[in-house]
């Protein structure tokens, strides 16, 4: 079991995980004090990792005889023929192989989730109006991590290898001999509340609200819970979270690539023949599978395609020292790309804990209106750019190219004073999941109880300032135009009368 901390709170206190370094004066450390596990760091890196030494075969991947007899099964997560650096797999020595089950059965569906959003499907809606979500309520009766998915909006199907589900979690309970595996897409999970000890194939991750992980199409977990828990996921199709090119920025920043943490070789015991469930999602449908062997009896493995976390109080933020606000792309943390090379699947970005030095500019987020869908979370901590009441566990949704910004009182606030050099969102991780593809809601969100809409009525006193100042502007107009007849006159009789300048 993982060490309890004494402040609850400790890492959600700290300005950056700097902090935990005390300038130099103790011994670094690379994961929370309350994390039971050691894992290897990189991200893309191609890793490897035994239980036991000596079990990877060298020189080879698939021999004649792996030591103990174990099994080599190998995991691809693209073709085959995919070009080198884009090639993703990973190779398992395991004491008995996947396909050793008893065959498939469907599953009842589970109306709460989703995986078609096409605007043909009658189970999904499509509204220019912004919406928001209370948190979701944990279920008072056992769920697990499977049971407790909650599907809120999406793009395309995942039989067409091209879009992206958000879903919320929630959960008491941990998943007794089962074990889920999503052979629909990629899952970047935001723990909101409570931790999740999830056992994978690679090893144990340990995840706690202000760290993320993801899990890779195909891999199998096991997700274990202590008391309530909740929070959001991010589910993408055809496409693998990669890190954001940092052009102008050079070599560092944002996500550090030696931050990202992947997982040690740690097998279950395989004496026992105790039988497994497998929970397949397959085209948004799901289907069990039995087996009398473990699913996580991995002795070692070698490849590129691992799951991993990440500890968002790692994050090096960059914005502006002079003025004017940088586009939020600063904030993006992990991207999907799309076919389309303009525009990413998805991409992943928080506002967290940094400096705002920026002069002479407008502190709040501007008025805008863009072509990405935006669906946004709080972690924990109080979030500034929300209009409206926004709490930890809450959801936000704005589609493309519908416009968004503060109320009056805040931009009237903002304008009047000249902002000081300050700490902001201190105490505070916010996320947003956003997209070039617009999402549709699902029936489960729309018909929430928790839904609710941003009041409209909240920008109807945006006063039109301009108006106040018409016979200053019409001054000016009026002097605009009695000069320019002026020339123009002097030019015309100029060149009428045939006289050149000297």
């Amino acid at each position: 079991m993982p060490a309890q901390l004494s402040n609850p709170t400790e890492y959600q206190d700290i300005f950056h995980w700097a902090e935990t370094q005390k300038d130099g004066s103790i011994q670094s450390f690379a994961t929370r004090k309350n994390d039971p596990y050691e894992y290897q760091s990189g991200f893309g890196n191609s890793f490897e990792s035994e239980a036991v030494p000596g079990t990877i075969p060298r020189g080879q991947n698939n021999p004649r005889a792996v030591r103990f007899g174990l099994y080599a099964e190998q995991m691809t997560g693209t073709a085959f023929t995919a070009s080198r650096q884009l090639n993703k797999r990973s190779y398992l020595y395991r004491a008995r192989p996947a396909v050793a089950h008893q065959g498939f059965t469907d599953l009842p569906d589970n109306p709460d989730t989703e995986a078609n959003f096409l605007t043909i499907n009658p189970r999904v809606h499509i509204s220019p109006t912004q919406l928001a979500w209370r948190p979701i309520d944990v279920p008072s009766e056992e769920t697990d991590f499977v049971r407790g998915l909650r599907t809120i909006a999406g793009s395309g199907d995942p039989t067409l290898r091209e879009g992206l589900a958000t879903h919320v979690y929630v959960a008491n309970k941990s998943m007794d001999n089962t074990a889920f595996v999503n052979s629909d897409g990629e899952m970047l999970i935001v723990p909101q509340q409570g931790a999740l000890d999830i056992e994978t194939e690679f090893g144990p991750l340990y995840v706690q609200p202000g760290e993320i992980c993801v899990i890779q199409r195909g891999q199998r977990i096991r997700v274990s819970v202590d008391g309530p828990t909740r929070g959001y996921i991010l589910e993408i199709w055809g496409s693998h979270w990669d890190l954001p090119e940092l052009g102008p920025l050079g070599a560092n920043g944002l996500a550090n690539v030696r931050d990202f943490l992947h997982p040690k070789a740690a097998y279950r015991s395989t004496g026992d023949a105790a039988p497994w469930g497998i929970t397949y999602k397959m085209g948004g449908k799901f289907f069990a599978s039995r087996q009398n062997h473990c699913p996580f009896d991995v002795v070692a493995w070698h490849g590129n395609y691992v799951p991993y976390k990440y500890d968002l109080t790692k994050f090096v933020n960059v914005g502006s020292i002079s003025v004017d606000h940088i586009d939020p792309s600063i904030f993006c943390v992990l991207t999907a790309r799309s076919r389309d090379p303009a525009a990413p699947l998805a991409d992943f970005l928080i506002f967290s804990p940094r400096w705002d030095v920026a002069s002479h500019t407008y502190r709040p987020p501007y008025y805008h209106r863009n072509v990405a869908s935006e669906l946004m979370g709080l972690i924990y901590g109080v979030y500034g750019g929300r209009s409206d009441g926004f709490e930890p566990g809450s959801i936000s949704f704005e589609c493309g190219m519908v416009p968004h910004g503060v109320a009056y009182e805040q931009f009237r606030g903002a304008s009047a004073e000249e902002q000081p050099q300050i700490q902001i969102s201190k105490g505070s991780i916010a996320f947003m999941f956003e997209s070039s593809r617009p999402f549709t809601i699902t029936d489960y969100a729309w018909k929430s109880p928790n839904l609710h809409e941003h009041e409209p009525a909240m920008w109807d006193n945006l006063v039109d300032n301009f108006s106040k100042h018409k016979d200053e502007v019409d001054e000016i107009l009026a002097r605009g135009v009695k000069a320019l007849k002026i020339q123009d006159g002097a030019a015309h009789n100029g060149a009428g009368n045939g006289v050149a300048a000297k």
